[in-house]
């Protein structure tokens, strides 16, 4: 398959009842630029109203992130993000990776810390901890002498099968185990519940943020603004394999339809924007994501 080339634009808003003052934030909103996966060609972020300071800086993950600060009251924030983006094929061509039991040999091989290094993404981690109830769960995924690749491919058709996808049923703050009991969702539930249960074998698995193109059903228009900030999941597969993605809210490899913006062990690493700021009452928060395919 040929790269895909896309025009991406995102509108975050935040309308708050009583002004804030004194807001700091941190955005991770740009896609990456990766080897043999995708290419960054052109980005641009603006924030209204205009910071009073900003610095870039590029984090332990390897994100390129924005802190900026704005002093003064303000009744919204506005962030606006573009970019263009090329995104390459990479399907799988065939299972190079070791059957269960080997695996953790494997990781005890790797004498890396770096980012990608499979030793961060084991443990818990700042919104997973082991939870027994999911660790029974993947269980139920275990065969005869599978591959990791064969159980991680297996746990994402069994979630993708046994939760609905419901925006209403959860939130941003749900924990895995309070969506792994409901088996409803989005996409970050998920994700979440997936990246739990193949910890809980012994595998290396790892939370990706980023943008996924939405194809409309036969004979209507695409919507503007329908698409969405996505996640899926990143499994350690072996020192041959290395990590495959894997999207158990469509059950499918992620491809040329997914745009990485970050990796991380959870969403607390790679959360798109985070802050303080000084201020009562409620906020309403909104969102509109434009994927675009261009010829």
């Amino acid at each position: 398959m040929n790269p895909v080339l896309y025009d991406l634009s995102l509108h975050m808003g935040y309308i708050y009842d009583t002004p804030a003052s004194g807001a700091r934030h941190i955005m991770r909103l740009m896609p990456l630029s990766l080897p043999d996966r995708q290419r960054l060609i052109a980005g641009s972020i603006k924030v209204s109203p205009t910071p009073d300071e900003q610095s870039h800086f590029v984090d332990f993950f390897e994100h390129p992130a924005t802190a900026f600060m704005v002093r003064a009251p303000h009744e919204k924030l506005d962030i606006r993000m573009q970019a263009r983006v090329q995104v390459e094929s990479h399907s799988i061509a065939a299972d190079f990776s070791p059957e269960l039991s080997r695996l953790a040999d494997e990781v005890a091989g790797v004498w890396s810390l770096k980012a990608g290094s499979p030793h961060h993404f084991l443990g818990n981690s700042p919104r997973l901890i082991e939870t027994p109830a999911i660790s029974e769960y993947a269980r139920s995924a275990l065969g005869p002498s599978l591959t990791v690749l064969q159980i991680a491919t297996a746990l994402c058709a069994l979630i993708h099968t046994e939760f609905t996808y419901d925006s209403d049923a959860t939130t941003v703050d749900t924990t895995p185990l309070e969506a792994f009991r409901l088996k409803r969702g989005v996409c970050q539930d998920f994700a979440h519940v997936m990246i739990l249960a193949l910890r809980s074998l012994g595998i290396p698995a790892g939370y990706v943020s980023g943008f996924l193109r939405t194809i409309p059903p036969p004979g209507k228009e695409r919507l503007e603004g329908a698409d969405a900030m996505h996640a899926w999941v990143r499994v350690w597969c072996g020192k041959t394999l290395g990590w495959v993605e894997l999207d158990p809210t469509n059950n499918i490899p992620a491809g040329t339809d997914h745009i990485v913006v970050g990796y991380g062990r959870d969403y607390a690493d790679v959360a798109p924007v985070i802050g303080v700021l000084k201020s009562y009452g409620g906020q309403r928060a909104v969102q509109a994501v434009d994927v675009i395919p261009l010829p």
